[in-house]
């Protein structure tokens, strides 16, 4: 039976979502980014909780299809949940994901950074996980 945990890398908040067996993605809220203190456990309660089979991770890749920078960073978080969980990890282009997440919780997609509830966060992985979903 497969539970997926959709995620939106960040630094300072990690935005989640799941889906089980019923493939239906559902928000499940943010974490502590990379660079804040609790990310790694709070990601581990998360994985024990919803007893998650398969990551979903969104890949910022550039409106050219480059892969920059930020794509080189969630490279680095995917590495480290492979060794840390051993799970299969899955890679989604998120082009545009968090634009749409801030429409789609009426925020203004020029709003960047202006949410810290992580609503954003967790509609965006939201997003990512139903794209690979739907794939």
């Amino acid at each position: 039976m497969p539970n997926y945990l959709g995620i939106d890398y960040g630094t300072k908040r990690i935005g989640l979502a799941w889906a089980d067996e019923l493939l239906i993605s559902l928000p499940a809220g943010a974490i502590p980014g990379v660079d804040r203190e609790g990310c790694w456990e709070a990601l581990t309660g998360e994985v024990a909780t919803r007893s998650i089979t398969d990551f979903v991770v969104g890949y910022p890749v550039h409106m050219d299809g480059e892969i920059g920078r930020r794509a080189q960073e969630v490279d680095i978080f995917i590495t480290r949940l492979e060794e840390r969980f051993g799970l299969p990890v899955h890679r989604v282009d998120e082009r545009l994901t968090s634009a749409a997440a801030r429409e789609t919780v009426g925020g203004k997609p020029s709003a960047k950074g202006a949410d810290k509830t992580g609503r954003v966060d967790s509609t965006a992985a939201c997003l990512i996980l139903r794209d690979f979903l739907n794939i």
